[in-house]
């Protein structure tokens, strides 16, 4: 049994499929396949079910999944921190999170550290859920997670840095843009675009609304909150999206209003890890860099919709 041997069972139990880590690992599904006959002959049970649909873990095969997965993980995060220790402020910090999350959430941030470590390499990859990048942080490859905080996820702590109140967007056209804030009770019945399916924000937004007893349409799906903006600007819709940092609100500028709505509980975001206390030094100051501009953020757009008179 090798590390190779693991590494490769992991990946098939992840990806359901002998096939796609052979594309990834550009190797052939033979080639794959016998690191994971290697590991059932030395195991001596059965590791993989195969299905219509490519292959499952066995129970013997989840429980040697979980072990491996946790200690590959612990074993990259060891590797990483030794070469940090070896290189000093010159190692490498690597996040993933949602396409414009670096854009709203951490370009003041980027530019603090960057000034303070100018020797460290930041890499971001990008993920289109936070599902997706908690697998990501799973593999064992990446520091630290930007995602939208949900329910407890096994092997990941999250950690909430900031809560986004949620606003409706409007064109300035619209009669609805002369006011200053919503009630959710005056969203039954319209028509809104609606967030992605697969993401953590929706799921909460319709929990929200389900519990709240607020039944709307839905005009159409968009990938991400920039896509629904863009929209409601266009007027093909109205929006509801999380108010996202440095954007005023409400928004007395441009074509577009955003209006703060009453009721609905604030989405809360932040950064997720395998465990905090096996973080690099390197990857803590750039989450705790990033956690403070988020809170100056928000401190500084909470002082600007207390000082707006409340008109209806």
């Amino acid at each position: 049994m090798t590390l190779d041997d693991l590494r490769v069972f992991v990946a098939v139990c992840r990806a359901g499929s002998l096939s796609a880590v052979a594309r990834e690992l550009d190797c052939t599904q033979p080639a794959v396949s016998q690191h994971v006959k290697r590991l059932e002959r030395e195991t001596g049970v059965s590791l993989l079910e195969r299905q219509a649909r490519g292959v499952v873990p066995t129970h013997a095969g989840r429980v040697l999944w979980d072990a491996a997965a946790e200690g590959i993980a612990g074993l990259d995060l060891a590797l990483r921190r030794l070469g940090d220790l070896v290189n000093g402020d010159s190692g490498t910090v690597r996040v993933t999170t949602g396409g414009t999350t670096v854009r709203h959430f951490m370009s003041e941030a980027i530019v603090t550290f960057r000034q303070r470590y100018p020797k460290v390499s930041l890499e971001f990859q990008t993920e289109t859920s936070s599902r997706s990048c908690f697998d990501a942080l799973a593999d064992g490859n990446l520091d630290l997670a930007w995602v939208t905080i949900g329910s407890p996820v096994r092997g990941i702590e999250q950690r909430p840095v900031v809560d986004l109140p949620w606003v409706l967007a409007v064109r300035a056209d619209d009669p609805l843009a002369r006011r200053t804030r919503i009630d959710v009770a005056d969203l039954a019945g319209m028509c809104l675009i609606r967030l992605p399916h697969n993401s953590t924000s929706g799921a909460r937004l319709d929990a929200a609304f389900a519990e709240l007893g607020v039944r709307s349409g839905s005009d159409s799906s968009v990938a991400d909150w920039d896509t629904a903006l863009l929209l409601a600007e266009l007027g093909l819709g109205h929006a509801v999206v999380p108010a996202l940092p440095g954007r005023q609100v409400p928004g007395d500028d441009g074509p577009l209003r955003l209006l703060p709505i009453s009721d609905l509980p604030p989405l809360p975001v932040g950064w997720a890890v395998r465990r905090w206390d096996a973080l690099s030094p390197l990857a803590r100051v750039f989450a705790d860099t990033v956690a403070g501009s988020c809170g100056e953020k928000a401190a500084r757009a909470h002082r600007e919709r207390h000082a707006r008179p409340d008109r209806r």
